[in-house]
């Protein structure tokens, strides 16, 4: 019973720490890339966590089968999501930020009529 208790609190304090950390992420990185990548492999490795430390306090139930769903369902989706918005981003022409650019002139999504015409035509076989 000590086992499923250390069990327990190890994965709800470290997936609780790892969504921490990761909004801290979201809060601190300079640009949509960053954030999308703090919020991504945050939430899904802390959501992970958490739901795992859950399992143990469960034990061997419905309960538990149910969260194991949820975490299959987590790893499935999250990245998937993740992925689609930062496609999404990029072919409407937000590009990522770099160290050479002044924070206070940066402006994210910044692109000409017409590169944004030629990225979505390149995406889409120029229909």
């Amino acid at each position: 019973m000590i086992l499923l208790d250390i069990l327990t609190v190890v994965g709800l304090s470290l997936g609780t720490l790892i969504l921490i950390f990761a909004a801290l992420g979201v809060a601190r990185f300079p640009d949509f890339y960053s954030r999308l990548h703090a919020a991504g492999k945050g939430d899904t490795l802390g959501l992970a966590l958490v739901l795992l430390g859950l399992m143990a306090t469960a034990g061997l139930s419905l309960v538990s089968l149910k969260l194991a769903f949820i975490v299959f369902f987590v790893f499935i989706l999250n990245p998937t999501a993740t992925h689609a918005l930062a496609r999404g981003a990029w072919v409407c022409g937000m590009r990522p930020w770099r160290a050479s650019d002044e924070p206070f002139l940066q402006r994210e999504g910044q692109m000409s009529d017409q590169d944004r015409i030629d990225v979505v035509d390149d995406h889409t076989g120029g229909a």
